[in-house]
């Protein structure tokens, strides 16, 4: 006797990785998820590779991760995925404390966060019906 599985909650599309207590404040990791959210994955990677940021290194593990399972547990296409979501959640806080003048206390928060980076296959976009293409009018013609 064991669980039963549990239902899917994403897409059959759809792929997605979590890190999970990272320290940086939620805020800042958020300013980083908002440069990837909607760009395709390789670009997303690539805006990853040469940022700047602490914290980019990381974010960028984590999109590699979700592209990863993305190829070897669900057949998607990795040409073709796009950051769907990336999503910032606030986790614990650790609290100490930094001596001050007189003896007394200053208190230092210490944030962490979690990050949830979900890719999915990009729709291919199709021919609007009151455009003709090249092919229906040579069709027509031939016909």
């Amino acid at each position: 006797m064991s669980k039963p599985n549990h239902p899917r909650t994403l897409a059959e599309t759809e792929a997605k990785a979590v890190l999970r207590n990272i320290r940086v404040s939620p805020r800042k990791l958020g300013l980083v998820a908002g440069l990837i959210r909607g760009m395709k994955a390789g670009d997303a990677v690539a805006e990853l590779t040469f940022s700047r940021r602490r914290i980019a290194h990381d974010v960028r593990k984590v999109l590699q991760s979700a592209i990863a399972n993305a190829e070897n547990n669900h057949q998607l296409d990795v040409d073709r995925l796009v950051v769907k979501e990336a999503s910032v959640g606030k986790s614990f806080v650790m609290k100490r404390f930094d001596a001050r003048g007189r003896g007394r206390a200053a208190r230092v928060v210490k944030p962490f966060s979690h990050l949830t980076i979900v890719v999915g296959e990009r729709q291919e976009k199709a021919a609007p019906a009151g455009k003709k293409t090249k092919a229906s009018s040579d069709a027509k013609e031939t016909a």
